[in-house]
């Protein structure tokens, strides 16, 4: 059994687990930032199994599922959730949130309606993330809009997540308080550029570095995220069902 099909379901299995952490936490204390990265992690999760079942061979719907949930915007959607924990004041993670959501739908809409070439070695096994762009249309074309979105939604999330989480570290440090989200917050930040790193890396021709730097950054963003919350004060209905 291949090793990167291996990897990737292990990915999806523990992007899963920390997603539905995620989502009971939100749903037992609220907080729009866990909603956002509940949601960033089941992206995570579905964009993983995707790439799975494409180490086993060509499948156009799984296809466009990875490169929408995965490659475009999951990301966005983590970042996101950092800057709902970060800027609290006026409505501007709301707005930001709105524009994300709208921008999302939109491209799943571009992603399903795009053609698809997966012929004259665009789409081989094993190592089809060598040649993935080929599958889709050029950048220079109109249908090419998806891969222009992509970057803009990779960067913004990789802003959101690793910077956020690299300010929210640096805010504990220097106040010398909570040093288990100092942690935390730098496994949070590694995480998020072990992700970047590997698609980067995929993108350059290195693309058996992918599915274990999608297994690493999962596991470090759940570590962290562990961290960070641990020794939080529980909810006053948890406190007096205890």
């Amino acid at each position: 059994m291949p090793v990167n099909f291996l990897l990737s379901l292990l990915a999806a299995v523990v992007s899963g687990i920390f997603s539905i952490v995620v989502l009971n936490r939100y749903r037992e204390r609220g907080g729009m930032h866990l909603l956002v990265w509940g949601i960033g992690l089941v992206l995570y999760s579905l964009s993983t199994l995707a790439q799975a079942v494409l180490f086993q061979g060509w499948n156009a719907l799984f296809f466009r599922l990875w490169y929408w949930a995965g490659a475009m915007i999951v990301a966005a959607w983590l970042g996101q959730g950092t800057i709902h924990l970060l800027v609290r004041r006026g409505r501007i993670a709301m707005t930001l949130l709105g524009v994300l959501t709208v921008a999302s739908l939109v491209a799943l809409v571009l992603v399903l309606r795009v053609p698809l070439d997966p012929g004259e070695g665009n789409f081989t096994l094993p190592n089809w993330i060598t040649n993935y762009a080929r599958v889709l249309p050029p950048s220079d074309t109109p249908e090419g809009v998806v891969r222009r979105l992509t970057v803009l939604f990779n960067i913004y999330g990789t802003v959101g997540l690793v910077g956020g989480a690299i300010y929210s570290g640096w805010l504990f440090l220097r106040k010398q308080i909570l040093p288990n989200r100092v942690l935390g917050n730098v496994l949070i930040a590694a995480g998020g550029l072990s992700n970047a790193l590997g698609g980067t890396l995929a993108r350059l021709g290195g693309p058996e570095f992918l599915p274990l730097s999608q297994l690493l950054g999962a596991g470090l963003i759940f570590a962290g995220f562990w961290l960070a919350v641990s020794g939080a004060p529980q909810p006053a209905a948890q406190r007096a069902r205890a």
